[in-house]
């Protein structure tokens, strides 16, 4: 386990990594979630035999410190996550983000474009507002004193299903709110425009079919990004389909083999 400080009282953002060759891989995980749980079985596959991988936990996530005082913006998250990157010497890498976490590459590579020379970002947040069913917009939805003093967290618990309660009750309450509450709010320019103008990395971005169609997918593609649904998977394709997101991961091309 390896750690990077983030901010003067010596808080930190913790990861693990395999040792590996060529451009690393660092995998980033979303809201109320951990990158080893998500990702840990699409880096032992063949396709990414040999390469470094990295497996970042962000502040208030998973083995990561979870200061009080942290602003948990998207910004903020960006910049823990390049102190990492800074501290483990990765320049150029693949940033592999899911969904809060597809937003907080986005954000990094138009912050430090020198750490990054591809995003995968999978049913990322590109938009202020989300849909209403949105786990960000359902834990928003509370004050920040319901939410971590009263029975606003147990109650999503509850909501959420085993599967994302399993990772999200590691999660500390107030950072988990205070980053729904800035994911849905969003950045300026917002994360879209971010991902559209940022034409010096290859971008890929990978959209579940059951999921529903990504809005504003043919500018997206008109920018350079390559858009692809996954058939058969929902938003944690890296799950449902582990092949075509490892594939899109591994850069040997999206179609099935």
């Amino acid at each position: 386990m390896r750690e990077a400080r983030i901010d003067a009282r010596g808080s930190v953002v913790r990861w693990t990594e395999a040792p590996g060759d060529g451009p690393a891989t660092v995998f980033v995980h979303g809201l109320g979630a951990a990158s080893t749980v998500y990702h840990a079985h699409i880096a032992a596959r063949p396709e990414l035999a040999g390469r470094r991988v990295l497996f970042v936990d962000l502040p208030g996530h998973g083995i990561s410190d979870r200061p009080a005082d942290f602003g948990y913006t998207l910004e903020d998250h960006a910049d823990a996550l390049a102190a990492v990157l800074d501290a483990s010497g990765v320049r150029g890498g693949v940033l592999a983000g899911h969904s809060m976490g597809g937003a907080v590459v986005i954000v990094l590579a138009d912050r430090r474009p020198d750490l990054v020379s591809r995003l995968v970002v999978t049913e990322a947040n590109l938009d202020p507002f989300p849909h209403p069913g949105a786990g960000s917009r359902g834990i928003a939805s509370y004050t920040e004193d319901e939410f971590v003093r009263g029975d606003g967290f147990a109650r999503v618990l509850e909501r959420v299903g085993p599967t994302w309660a399993a990772t999200m009750r590691l999660a500390d309450p107030l950072a988990l709110h205070r980053t729904a509450t800035h994911l849905v709010r969003g950045t300026e320019p917002a994360m879209r425009e971010l991902l559209i103008r940022n034409t010096r990395v290859e971008r890929v971005y990978l959209q579940g079919e059951l999921s529903g169609e990504l809005p504003g997918a043919d500018g997206l593609r008109a920018a350079g990004v390559e858009v692809v649904n996954v058939p058969g998977a929902g938003h944690n394709i890296m799950f449902d389909d582990p092949d075509a997101f490892t594939r899109a991961v591994a850069g040997t091309g999206t179609a099935p083999a």
